[in-house]
Formats: structure tokens, sequence, C-alpha cells
């Protein structure tokens, strides 16, 4: 017969147990504040300087998340139904995936597919025409856009002071809880100031924290010769309008003509960047491309010549086009897929707000 365990001993062997729940109750405790995601806005390694004016609206974490919150909120909408996050989803790199050009409010379509929200303080021209030159004006164009929230400014802010909880957030971010349309756009703009994307293998390889594959490195090469003098580096973007040789869609878009009236840029649509190409199909000012293997082949032979094509694309011999052989092209594609910065599209810091969460008391 077994004689019975003193307590002595049975209290040793549930001291471990005693300790783990404790230690498991500790960190639930401290779970109730949120991690600090929020380091300030951080100049990546070998990025240009920034053309953005930072001193007139610095980043600030009140101000982010004000920015944030407004964001994706549906009341910038005529029926508080479409956020700005609505048609630049995060999981996209900010664009609208699937969908050829916008649906906003009632389902209406746009004409053009949403261009993703990623690297903006490097830019000086908006949208696919440049019609619109600063950050901070952004976002009037869809908040007054019938087709996309179809309301105005000035209801917008109305609808802001009126809310329990935005001038609260205001006064942390400015100082008074005053909403007025520039604060409202300067919040906006912080939140999209922090869209950075700079962590792709391709980064990393910049960095010389990795290196290409022998593909990637001939594909990187041919990038160089037939990709780069349009989609310059690191921001794969030279950010000029050019005519890449896309026949007129059903609509006539006519692209940055629309803003200058000037003749010379008629179907001159901005270059993009070839970040995150893989989260933002489909491809085009409208969308009208599902694969890259569409688009590469549009440049090897699907161009159309007019007036206004880039002479990037005229060849000594006469022909207009990318020369790229079969074995180059699927070089390039192993190149481009190292342009892919699966942080940017998981990024806890950029993610919607959960209401009602301890994280957002």
């Amino acid at each position: 017969m077994l004689a019975p365990k003193s307590g002595f001993s049975i209290l040793s062997k549930a001291l471990p147990l005693l300790l783990l729940l404790a230690v498991v109750a500790w960190s639930c405790g401290r779970g109730e504040e949120e991690p600090e995601l929020f380091q300030g806005f951080v100049q990546p390694e070998g990025f240009p300087e920034p053309l953005y004016n930072m001193s007139r609206n610095e980043v600030t974490k009140a101000g982010f998340e004000l920015g944030k919150r407004l964001f994706f909120e549906p009341s910038l909408s005529r029926n508080n139904t479409i956020a700005c996050g609505s048609c630049h989803i995060q999981t996209a790199a900010f664009t609208h995936h699937g969908h050829d050009v916008s649906h906003g409010i009632d389902d209406q379509l746009g004409i053009r597919n949403p261009q993703p929200i990623m690297n903006l303080a490097w830019s000086e021209g908006f949208f696919w025409d440049g019609g619109v030159f600063d950050l901070d004006l952004v976002a009037i164009n869809a908040i007054t856009s019938p087709v996309e929230m179809d309301e105005n400014v000035p209801n917008v802010l109305r609808k802001l002071r009126e809310h329990p909880e935005y001038p609260g957030l205001f006064k942390k971010a400015f100082g008074t809880e005053e909403i007025t349309d520039a604060r409202f756009f300067k919040a906006l703009s912080q939140y999209m100031l922090m869209a950075i994307s700079d962590q792709s293998h391709y980064d990393q390889v910049r960095r010389h924290e990795a290196e290409f594959t022998e593909e990637q490195l001939a594909g990187y090469r041919v990038f160089q010769k037939s990709c780069a003098s349009c989609h310059a580096e690191p921001l794969l973007t030279d950010r000029s309008y050019r005519n890449n040789g896309l026949a007129p869609n059903p609509l006539d878009d006519q692209g940055r003509y629309d803003v200058t009236l000037n003749a010379a840029d008629k179907y001159k649509f901005k270059v993009p960047s070839l970040r995150n190409w893989e989260y933002t199909a489909p491809y085009m000012h409208d969308g009208r491309f599902l694969t890259l293997n569409r688009v590469i082949e549009h440049y090897r032979s699907g161009l159309v010549d007019s007036e206004t094509l880039d002479p990037v694309f005229r060849n000594e011999d006469g022909s207009i086009g990318i020369q790229m052989s079969d074995s180059e092209k699927e070089q390039l594609i192993a190149f481009l897929q190292t342009l892919t910065d699966r942080d940017f599209v998981t990024n806890p810091l950029l993610a919607e707000p959960v209401l009602n969460s301890p994280f957002n008391k």
C-alpha cells in the first residue's frame, strides 16, 4: 500500500504549474496595453529625400491614429457606406483588387483603376493624370466624386463635429477640438505617409541583406535594359506621364491631356510603381490586363502607334515595342517577383482599427 503524499510533496510538484499560471495572468494583464508599433516617419535606406513637406505636417502618433480612423470612416460618403479603405484595401497593397475600375457609392463605377497608396511621400502628382499636386488635397476628389463618395467636405466636417469621439481625437492630434478642413486632410495625409513599402526581397538585396538567385539577377539585367528608364529605382517609377501604346478605351480616356489641355499629353498616364504588382491586379489605368504575362506581351508586340507614343518604345529598325526573347521574359518575371513586400500588406500599424477594442481606448 502506497503511503499518502505529504502536503509539501504535492506543493513542490504543483509549484511550477502555479508559477506558469501567474506568468500567463501577468502577461494577459499587460496585454491590455497596445503594443507600440508607431515609430514615426522613417526615411528608408537608399530612398531619395521625400517630396512632401514634413515641416508643415509632422507625422505624430495622435495625428496618424486620427488619420487611420478617418481613412476607414464610412461617414465620409453621402450615405455613410463608403470609406477610403473601401477602394484601397491593405491586402491588395491599398488598391481595389479584382475590380477593373473603382466601385463607389450605390455600386456606381468610376472610369479608372484605383492606384495603390504606397510611398506617397515621394510623389508630387497624384492620380493617373496628375490632376492633384498636393497629398493633402487628394481626398477631395474621392469625397466629392458622384461615383465614389458623392459627399461634400462641409457636410463631412459637420458629421465629424457631431460624432461623440472625433472632437477628442482632433484635440489629441492638434491641441484643440476644432475640426477644420485643413486638419482633416492633414490627418489623412499622416496615415498615408506611413504607408511605406521597403521590405521586399529586392530591398533586402539593395541593403546587402540578401542576394538574387542567378535567374533573378539575369532578370534584373533585363529590367535595367528594358524597363528601368520608366520604372526608375528604387521607387520603381520615374513619376512621369507617358503614352505606353495602349489603344484608346471605349470612353476615349485621354489621361494627362484632360488636365493640361496640351495636345502633346494625349493618352499619357502616370508611370506606376512596379512594387507589389502581385497584389495590385488588374493593370493599367483602366484595369484592362488581368495578368503580368498580358502586360509584358503588350510591351513586346501589342503597342498601338500614335503621335504621342513615348520615344522609348521606338526601335532603330522602325518597329515599336520592347524586344525581348522568351527566356528573357521568364528571367524578367523572376526578378519582378522579388518586388513583393508581404510585410507591407500585413503591417498591423496600417490595418483597419477595431473599434471598441481595448487597443483603441
